[in-house]
C-alpha cells in the first residue's frame, strides 16, 4: 500500500507532485520522494517521514522541470524500512530511468538471483522496487537497437517485464529522452488511474494510485489503466497505450475498498464511498436475520473509514447514529505501525471516547475490519471505561485469516487474530458481548452493486485464494521468517535519513 504519482505538465511540476502526494499520504507514511527532469537531467529528493516533513523550500527549488514522479511509502512483506529504500529509484543504463512502485513482487529473490548471474545487474537494497526497476532496464536494453528509445521499444520492454515479474504492481517511471511510463500488473490488483487537463499551452496528464489526486489537482478523470496495460506519455503530451500482457484478468484487491483507499476515490469504475455504504446495508441485513435479540441503543463508528458503513447500518436498522470517538489526526494509522506494543499504545493517543454517548447504553461499534485485534480490544475497553453496559462489535469485512502478499502489511498468520480462532473465540479475545462479521459473498456483492462488470476480486486475506495462482507455502514461510528475523534483530522503521540527488545525468 504505497501511493504513486506521475505528471506531465506544461508548467513547473514540483508543486503538483507535492500536493498530489499530500492527498495520497494515507497510502504510506514512512517515506516520500519526488523526481523531476529538466534540460536532460534528473533531480530527486527523498527521505523518511511524512510528505510535509521530507520536503523543504530548498528541496522544492531544486526539483525543476515540467514532468516527474512521486511516491509515498510504507514497508511490506516483512521488510524493515531504511532511508536507502525510499523511492523513486534510479539507474543510468541503458537510458536513465526513475521508477516508483506500489505493490509487492513475490518472485523478487529469484529475479535478483537471475539478474546477478545473467543480466549482470547489481541490486543495492532489499526493496523489490529496485528489482523491478532493473528488470525494466534490462528489458529495455534487450528490446532496443543501437540504444535508441521509441514507443515500440518501450512497449516491448514492458511486455518482457510482464512475463518475468510475478505479484502485484502499479508503476510510474521516467525514461530519459522520452517521457512518462505507467503500467499495471495483469490482474490489476493495485489501482492506477489516469487524469487529463487541457490548457492553453497544451494537454497535461496525470497518473495516480487514486482518483482523489486527479480531483484535487484540477485534472479530469479519464479512465483506469487496464490490467496488463502500459501507458506512455512523452514530454510534449502525446498519449499512447498498449496491452502488454499475454493474459489478463481484472481482479482488484478487495481491501482497497474496505480500508485502504480514500472514500472520495473512484477505482475500476467503483466509488469507494458507495461501496462502503453498501457494506453497511448488507451488514445490517445480517444483524437483522442472525442477531435480532441484540438490544442495541445506538451505533457508533470507529473513525474514519467505517463511517459510511455505520451510518447506513444505523439507517437500515432504525437506530440512532452517534459519533462516540474523537480522533487525533496527528497520530499515524495504527494499521501500518511496526510493532504490537507501539500499535497498542497509539490507540489511546489516536482515539478518545465521548463518555456521554456510552454511559449506561448498549452500543454497537462498527469498524471496517479486524486484522490483528489489538485496536478492537483497546477500543472495546475504552467503551466500557466510558460507561457502556454492553459493547457489540461489527466488522464491515469478513475475518482476515490469511496473509496478504500483494502489498499490504499483514504478512504472517501468527499476527492475525482470526487465523486460528472461530468467531466466538475472537469475540472473547477482543472482549465484546457479541461479534458480527460481514460475509465474503456479501462483501463482493457490495462492490459489484456499484460495478457489475467486475467478475473477480483478490480476496486472499479472507479466503486464502491467491489470485495470481503462484503463491507457494514456501514463499509464505519465507516471508514469515524474514519478518521474525527483523523483529528479533530489533530493526527499527524510524531511520530519519534523507537523500538529495540533483543534476543526475538523465542519459548516461
Amino acid at each position: 500500500m504505497c501511493g504513486i504519482l506521475g505528471v506531465v505538465s506544461t508548467t513547473a511540476v514540483n508543486q503538483l507532485l507535492y500536493d498530489g502526494l499530500q492527498v495520497l499520504q494515507h497510502r504510506g507514511q514512512d517515506a516520500a520522494g519526488i523526481a523531476t527532469e529538466d534540460e536532460g537531467r534528473f533531480h530527486m529528493h527523498k527521505g523518511s517521514g511524512m510528505v510535509r516533513d521530507v520536503f523543504r523550500t530548498r528541496n522544492m527549488r531544486n526539483l525543476t522541470g515540467c514532468w516527474g514522479i512521486g511516491h509515498c511509502r510504507y514497508p511490506t512483506a516483512g521488510s524493515a524500512y531504511n532511508a536507502a529504500e525510499a523511492q523513486p529509484f534510479y539507474v543510468n543504463s541503458p537510458f536513465g530511468l526513475m521508477l516508483a512502485h506500489n505493490g509487492n513482487l513475490i518472485n523478487a529473490d529469484q529475479l535478483k538471483h537471475d539478474m546477478f548471474l545473467q543480466d549482470l545487474r547489481h541490486i543495492n537494497t532489499n526493496s523489490d522496487s529496485e528489482v523491478l526497476l532493473n528488470v525494466l532496464a534490462h528489458e529495455l536494453q534487450e528490446a532496443s537497437t543501437k540504444y535508441q528509445v521509441d514507443a515500440e521499444t518501450i512497449f516491448k520492454a514492458v511486455a518482457g517485464v510482464q512475463r518475468r515479474v510475478k505479484g502485484a504492481y502499479a508503476v510510474v517511471a521516467m525514461i530519459a529522452g522520452y517521457g512518462l511510463l505507467a503500467f499495471r500488473d495483469p490482474y490489476g490488483i493495485r489501482p492506477l488511474v489516469i487524469g487529463k487537463n487541457e490548457t492553453s499551452e497544451g494537454t497535461e496528464y496525470l497518473v495516480a494510485s487514486e482518483s482523489v489526486a486527479i480531483d484535487t489537482l484540477g485534472f479530469k478523470f479519464l479512465r483506469d489503466v487496464e490490467p496488463g496495460e502500459a501507458v506512455l506519455i512523452n514530454r510534449q503530451g502525446r498519449f499512447l497505450s498498449r496491452q502488454c500482457a499475454e493474459r489478463t484478468m481484472l481482479a482488484p484487491c478487495m481491501f482497497e475498498y474496505v480500508y485502504l483507499a480514500r472514500p472520495d476515490s473512484l477505482m475500476d469504475g467503483v466509488s469507494v464511498y458507495e461501496t462502503r455504504v453498501k457494506m453497511g446495508e448488507f451488514l445490517a441485513d445480517k444483524i437483522r436475520h442472525t442477531m435480532p435479540h441484540l438490544a442495541i441503543d445506538l451505533v457508533i463508528p470507529i473513525p474514519d473509514s467505517s463511517r459510511p458503513s455505520a451510518m447506513e447500518l444505523a439507517t437500515r436498522l432504525g437506530l440512532p447514529y452517534r459519533e462516540g470517538f474523537v480522533k487525533n489526526r496527528y497520530i499515524g494509522r495504527t494499521f501500518i505501525m511496526p510493532g504490537q506494543s507501539v500499535r497498542k499504545k497509539s490507540v489511546r493517543q489516536k482515539l478518545n471516547a465521548i463518555a456521554q454517548e456510552f454511559r449506561g447504553k448498549n452500543v454497537l461499534l462498527v469498524d471496517d475490519s479486524i486484522v490483528r485485534g489489538t485496536t478492537s480490544q483497546e477500543i472495546i475497553l475504552m467503551a466500557r471505561e466510558a460507561g457502556a453496559k454492553k459493547v457489540y462489535f461489527a466488522s464491515a469485512s469478513p475475518p482476515v485469516r490469511f496473509p496478504n502478499v500483494y502489498g499490504i502489511d499483514m504478512p504472517t498468520r501468527a499476527e492475525l487474530i482470526a487465523a486460528f480462532r472461530d468467531d466466538d473465540e475472537i469475540c472473547r479475545e477482543i472482549g465484546a458481548d457479541a461479534l458480527i462479521y460481514q460475509d465474503l459473498d456479501a462483501l463482493c456483492a457490495a462492490v459489484r452493486a456499484i460495478n457489475p462488470a467486475i467478475a473477480h476480486f483478490d480476496t486472499s486475506c479472507f479466503d486464502g485464494k491467491y489470485i495470481t495462482g503462484d503463491v507457494s507455502p514456501e514463499y509464505l514461510a519465507s516471508v514469515e521468517d524474514a519478518r521474525d528475523r527483523n523483529s528479533r534483530a530489533g530493526i527499527d522503521d524510524g531511520d530519519s535519513g534523507q537523500l538529495d540527488l540533483n543534476l543526475i545525468p538523465a542519459n548516461d
